[in-house]
């Protein structure tokens, strides 16, 4: 199995390179159809890949970690080629995977346009070389090749968002790159910290140790370095302004990845590396978290709210990235609580997050392309899209997604945002109960502005504008290369929900162990 996961970062990466060779001809429409192809063929090969490596995981032992690999890379840092999965990280390698070919199929029919890019050749590339970051990012075990990971995402993005995307792109990738890098040099010199008073960089060497061996001061500015950092990614309040420009600037597929993947790769970083490696900074800085988190929460449903109202000119896109900002607080409130019920549900919610953002950022992508506008007023006015009539698949997936984003119960989003209000109502030891149960209010009355504006949003895009009823006329509905692109994520939201264990099982003994020391 370790060849498998090997595999997977290799074959993207070749991919990658491939684009760079004039094997695609010299007629532009055929050098372009051959390389959204590969694109198709390549992730589809990866998503493969990553079923054989579910399939082969050892579920009875999803706290060790498996399909690995250690050899030496750099013997005067101590850094070593160390690869792994287990029940913590497979889930979002089996993500990644699919939410990249996903995002693939649809290019392959609805490329998005690109000022003064030459050919398709260059956005596969680069949507290559970030599937190749992405899912090294859950797979790597030592702190320097995570910030390497890490880091590979971040240009391809850049670029994605400004030679692809639409509106004030260039000062949204600008924002996007700016953030991004600044956290990431902060990251780096808590690893560095680490690195240098244990002796090494490798991940599950230092989880075993559980900060032993590092003082307290030394572990609470490690972890406040780390911290920041990862925070930029998640992101967490207020670190957040980069997010709603990226994902108003990006292309369809690089706001489904942004949100699905890109996000998830501050939580896990939280998971992977704050909770075993240095606890006791972590549980120092713990209740600072929740409190931003919290704050969060409600902040990002307020927002929401600001967007949808009539007349404010929100545009869907925006209002969709501002509701990340609210759910990811769900996220970063249970790994604050320190406890394996709140851990869980963050991990539980990073997947319900990327299914439901992804399915969301995929519709409202549509009904940009077939409106020419994601505005609110305009979607909802007497010319605007009023779906029940007009498409009645699109709105009932849009409607579906909005349910399943507001928590509703069978359904993905439900499970997560519960266990982490139940990790802050019984927080771990050391750590204020009243102050986590304020947090938990705060995060339940979230739920209540986020059921508000996801419906006013449903309503007034799927039903119109009652005082200027738009007239039923023909729009498209569902295509068929949209269906085979979402289908996929509904099946799995529903799944999700009515089987959680199918997540939990995998999660729970690997965050025990990570907490306990392992």
């Amino acid at each position: 199995m370790n060849a498998v996961l090997i595999a997977l970062l290799v074959l993207p990466l070749l991919g990658a390179a491939l684009t760079l060779a004039p094997v695609f001809g010299p007629d532009r429409a055929v050098a372009d159809r051959r390389a959204l192809r590969l694109n198709s063929v390549v992730t589809g090969a990866v998503l493969l890949l990553t079923v054989a490596l579910a399939a082969g995981f050892d579920h009875d032992e999803p706290a060790r970690m498996q399909a690995t690999t250690d050899v030496s890379w750099i013997p005067a840092l101590h850094v070593r080629l160390h690869l792994g999965v287990d029940g913590i990280s497979l889930p979002l390698v089996v993500l990644t995977a699919l939410l990249t070919f996903l995002c693939a199929l649809y290019s392959e029919k609805r490329l998005p346009n690109g000022d003064g890019v030459p050919s398709a050749q260059a956005f596969v590339g680069l949507f290559l070389l970030l599937e190749v970051g992405m899912l090294a990012t859950f797979a790597v075990l030592d702190l320097l090749l995570f910030f390497l990971a890490f880091e590979i995402v971040l240009i391809p993005m850049y670029f994605l968002i400004a030679r692809w995307g639409s509106d004030a792109k260039a000062p949204a990738a600008n924002r996007f790159i700016l953030y991004t890098l600044l956290g990431s040099a902060v990251m780096l010199l808590g690893f560095l910290l680490i690195g240098s008073k244990a002796g090494t960089f490798d991940m599950q060497a230092l989880a075993a140790a559980h900060g032993s061996g590092l003082s307290h001061t030394t572990q609470v500015i490690a972890a406040l370095a780390i911290l920041v950092g990862l925070a930029v990614k998640a992101p967490a309040w207020p670190l957040h302004s980069w997010l709603p420009d990226a994902h108003t600037a990006a292309p369809t597929v690089g706001s489904v990845l942004l949100a699905g993947v890109l996000l998830k790769m501050g939580t896990y970083g939280l998971v992977r590396v704050l909770l075993p490696v240095v606890p006791e900074g972590t549980t120092t800085l713990a209740p600072y978290l929740g409190a931003f988190a919290a704050v969060g929460i409600v902040y990002g449903s307020l927002a929401c709210l600001a967007l949808a109202r009539p007349g404010a000119k929100g545009d869907l896109k925006r209002l969709i990235a501002y509701s990340s900002v609210g759910h990811m607080g769900f996220v970063l409130l249970g790994i604050a609580s320190l406890t394996p019920v709140g851990v869980n549900g963050a991990l539980f919610a990073n997947i319900a997050h990327g299914l439901i953002t992804g399915l969301l950022f995929f519709v409202v992508g549509a009904l940009k392309d077939r409106y020419g506008t994601a505005d609110l007023d305009t979607l909802s006015g007497a010319t605007g899209a009023a779906l029940y009539g007009r498409a009645p698949r699109l709105g009932a997936l849009l409607a579906f997604a909005a349910v399943a984003s507001l928590g509703l119960p069978g359904l993905a989003g439900f499970w997560g945002e519960l266990l982490a209000m139940f990790g802050a109502f019984d927080p771990a030891g050391g750590l204020s109960r009243p102050a986590f149960v304020t947090y938990m209010v705060l995060a339940g009355l979230g739920t209540l502005l986020t059921a508000a504006y996801l419906l006013i949003m449903v309503k007034r895009v799927c039903m119109g504008d009652p005082e200027q009823p738009a007239p039923v006329a023909e729009v498209a509905d569902v295509r068929p290369y949209e269906a085979v692109s979402w289908t996929p994520l509904a099946a799995l939201t529903l799944l999700a929900g009515l089987w959680p264990a199918l997540l939990l099982g995998l999660s729970n003994p690997a965050v025990k162990h990570l907490l306990g020391g392992g």
